[in-house]
């Protein structure tokens, strides 16, 4: 009953951002993705003879996630091909010409004929969806084929429509036989195992979050960034990363009332050069852009200035490893970005409230690595408390981070199980 409902839902999503591309460039970015996709994909495949395997990334966060994966299955399979799609253009657009997939292209929208013949050109060996994916006509087309399909770094909570026992039985009926489709559910907590062995949902493993596999990565092989060595110049540093709006209306008082020495570099989560010259022009502090040092009209080592926009991309992973605070926009919005590329590096970080979805950052606020601000006040408060002597909650946040490494190795372990199965049958 709810099934007809549902790929409605899809129908109509699609057809409500083919009314606003003309007017939204990322909603023009996912309709001409998806364009003419059945011959795209053909074209790609054609002449393939190597046994194929899909992977499935939301965006570009849930990429970077499931990147170990990816990684360490072409690592212990080299015969196989592997497959990426995307499902928004933040993440396809970015990453559409990573070398460690063979084929990248956008996942057509979830309708049964879409899943029918994607599922069909592809024929994938074995699918993988990272972390929220739970695309049902797509799910449904891997088991009716006999695709083992894992989900990984998953998270579920008590609210989520698989497990709510009041509501409309039909709706929670479609929901449980989603989670049916998959082969095996790797998940990052306790809880999760809980929740999903209350609805039956046997084939469950604590596996962890492969992200801190991901940052681990990242952080060995971080780049060295002279420019923001000479800006810092000794001093203690705040890295503020992926900043909104919202986080700035926090930070520029506190920044212009503080009165400590501190340098700050800010990476908006995107870069509008307008919003970085509003930006600056409500802060007190002197401040540069990273673009202007890096042409040579403004001088890194100008002891009067105290503050640094990045207006360049991909350099945000590597700032980190310069600062002494952290502070993770995005939580006074929709969500916590992540957390964990500052808290390898061994730093206090600083984030808004609405973080309860994102077990590490629950884990490091419970254990003192972490600290929460509802406004200006609590910010200047919580950070004055770790100004003088950061080194107890860096200490925290690093060690936290390296004993939650190694999901990678067991979501491997299921799929050399799996891999094992298929080559006996």
């Amino acid at each position: 009953m709810f099934s007809p409902l549902y790929n409605t839902s899809i129908r109509l999503y699609a057809g409500l951002l083919r009314l606003l591309a003309p007017f939204n460039p990322k909603a023009r970015q996912w309709v001409v993705g998806r364009q003419d996709w059945r011959t795209q994909l053909a074209q790609k495949l054609a002449g393939n003879t190597a046994p194929l395997v899909w992977f499935h990334a939301a965006s570009l966060g849930e990429f970077e996630q499931g990147r170990p994966v990816i990684e360490a299955f072409r690592a212990q399979y080299p015969a196989y091909k592997i497959l990426l799609t995307f499902f928004s253009p933040s993440g396809y657009e970015v990453r559409k010409n990573y070398a460690g997939a063979d084929y990248i292209l956008y996942l057509p929208a979830d309708t049964p004929a879409n899943a029918r013949d994607f599922v069909r050109l592809v024929r994938p060996q074995l699918a993988f969806f990272i972390k929220y994916e739970f695309w049902a006509n797509y799910l449904h087309e891997l088991r009716a084929a006999g695709v083992p399909t894992l989900s990984f770094s998953a998270i579920f909570r008590p609210g989520q429509l698989f497990f709510r026992s009041w509501g409309v039985k039909p709706v929670q009926r479609f929901y449980r036989e989603i989670l049916t489709c998959f082969a095996h559910i790797l998940v990052q907590n306790e809880e999760s195992v809980r929740l999903l062995r209350q609805i039956d949902i046997t084939d469950v493993t604590r596996a962890g979050d492969t992200r801190f596999d991901r940052v681990a990565q990242v952080a060995a092989a971080r780049k060295v960034i002279p420019l923001a060595a000479t800006f810092k110049a000794g001093q203690p540093l705040l890295v503020v990363g992926s900043a909104w709006q919202a986080d700035m209306q926090v930070l520029i008082p506190f920044l212009n009332a503080f009165e400590q020495p501190l340098k700050v570099i800010v990476a908006p989560h995107e870069i509008h050069n307008d919003e970085i010259e509003r930006w600056r022009a409500q802060l007190k502090r002197p401040s540069v852009r990273y673009s202007a040092l890096l042409n040579q009209t403004a001088d890194a080592a100008d002891s009067a200035v105290q503050t640094l926009f990045i207006d360049n991309i991909g350099l945000l992973s590597s700032l980190y490893q310069y600062g002494e605070f952290a502070y993770i926009g995005g939580a006074f919005g929709k969500g916590l970005h992540n957390i964990l590329e500052a808290a390898t590096f061994g730093v206090p970080v600083f984030f808004g409230p609405n973080y309860r979805k994102f077990q590490e950052a629950v884990d490091l606020v419970a254990e003192g690595g972490a600290f929460t601000v509802a406004d200006t006040v609590s910010l200047a408060d919580a950070f004055a408390r770790q100004y003088p002597n950061p080194a107890q909650a860096a200490q925290i946040s690093r060690a936290y981070v390296e004993r939650n490494i190694g999901a990678t190795a067991k979501v491997m372990e299921v799929v050399a199980t799996l891999m094992r199965k298929q080559a006996n049958e």
